[in-house]
């Protein structure tokens, strides 16, 4: 599916097939009345850190997901890719979750234009589909391609750390499905929790940092050789894109650190 249109050709396809006049304000009825599942709680910042030494690649989380969130067919809000590092005959396997990244300055935030995909008080980034296009901006913008167009509701789809669970005081369904413990959530403003615990004590490193987004997915025993070859895919998709559509300038800017 491509996602060439300007937006004011966005705006004339709104109108004539009857799209929520809210995607025309930018305004978000649910954020401007502070309904909880909107707004989320600022007492809280919610992340997540992957002890990848604990992975075993056996992509429950990946199936927990789907049925979780109904999913869509041949689509992902997580998945659990696989590598083979090294060089004969020292070669062995490593596995990278991945998800949305919850970002501290999402890239996906700023090009939406209707208002639909939008960050929480409490970190979490979330996209209402009563209020999504399905226009695409958002998923070209993400510098970690993981979001996507769902089939099913004809809207840009991604992870929400299963917002509708954590708001219940649940884990996400990846969390406590995870046979391993490899991945670890909670809130990184209570010093008392696994989170704070684990990113006080190991060593971290985060995606695609060069994006400048400043993900909230941590991951503990990240090799570099995986690291490095992510970011490359990244620049060569970035270019790719800026041959196809124009784009000259990406709509990042760098920082200082991660948190």
């Amino acid at each position: 599916m491509k996602f060439s249109k300007s937006r004011r050709e966005f705006a004339l396809s709104a109108l004539f097939f009857g799209i929520n006049a809210n995607a025309f304000t930018l305004k978000n009825p649910g954020r401007d009345e502070k309904i909880y599942k909107y707004v989320g709680d600022k007492t809280k910042h919610f992340v997540m850190v992957v002890d990848l030494r604990k992975c075993v690649g056996c992509q429950g989380c990946t199936s927990a997901c789907i049925v979780e969130n109904n999913v869509s067919e041949d689509n992902y809000r997580t998945f659990v890719n696989e590598y083979e590092i090294g060089s004969y005959p020292d070669v062995r396997k490593s596995f990278l979750p991945s998800l949305c990244n919850h970002c501290k300055n999402p890239s996906c935030v700023s090009v939406c234009p209707t208002g639909a995909t939008f960050k929480r008080d409490d970190g979490i980034v979330v996209v209402d589909n009563t209020i999504c296009w399905g226009c695409g901006y958002c998923i070209n913008a993400c510098p970690y391609d993981k979001r996507f167009y769902n089939k099913k509701t004809k809207v840009a789809d991604k992870c929400t750390f299963c917002a509708h669970r954590t708001d219940n005081g649940l884990l996400p369904a990846c969390v406590e499905t995870c046979v391993g413990g490899a991945r670890v959530f909670g809130n990184l403003k209570d010093k008392n929790s696994e989170v704070y615990r684990l990113l006080s004590t190991y060593p971290t490193t985060v995606l695609n940092k060069s994006a400048g987004t400043k993900p909230q997915v941590f991951y503990i025993g990240l090799d570099s050789r995986i690291s490095d070859y992510i970011s490359n895919l990244a620049l060569q998709d970035d270019f790719i894109k800026r041959k196809e559509s124009g784009i000259t300038k990406e709509w990042s800017v760098k920082f200082k650190e991660d948190l």
